[in-house]
């Protein structure tokens, strides 16, 4: 259990989302940047990673959150934070800019299972948002 000064909390959640255009480029130095990424940007909100993994055609993140902190809200401090973050430091150098799908999954509790998370991903790389 985690504490706040007014509230005792175990709020997980997993988010799960995809690159724009359901490409595969969350790869070697790509990957590496992302992830550090988002580790500032939950060290800067106070929210904890749990786990974190970064495939070539999604990242898949477990937190751990305040109350105060809905699950749009982190999805929103994620993706949009981690994509203009990315975009300043490395698209000059590279030229290769992320960005990321427009939905999303979360859920809540202590396990998804991968079956979920890979029909998340199939549905987004069949079409269907």
């Amino acid at each position: 259990m985690k504490t706040t000064r007014h509230a005792t909390y175990n709020l997980n959640y997993h988010i799960v989302w995809l690159p724009k255009y359901r490409n595969s480029v969350l790869v070697n130095e790509v990957a590496s940047r992302v992830r550090s990424i988002l580790h500032e940007i939950a060290d800067d909100k106070g929210v904890e990673i749990l786990d974190l993994t970064v495939q070539p055609d999604h990242v898949h993140l477990f937190v751990s959150s305040p109350p105060k902190n809905e699950p749009a809200l982190l999805v929103n401090w994620f993706k949009g934070i981690c994509s203009r973050k990315y975009n300043h430091r490395y698209a000059d150098h590279d030229g290769e800019k992320i960005g990321w799908a427009r939905g999303y999954y979360a859920g809540t509790a202590g396990h998804v299972s991968s079956a979920t998370v890979e029909n998340y991903i199939q549905q987004h790389k069949e079409g269907n948002s």
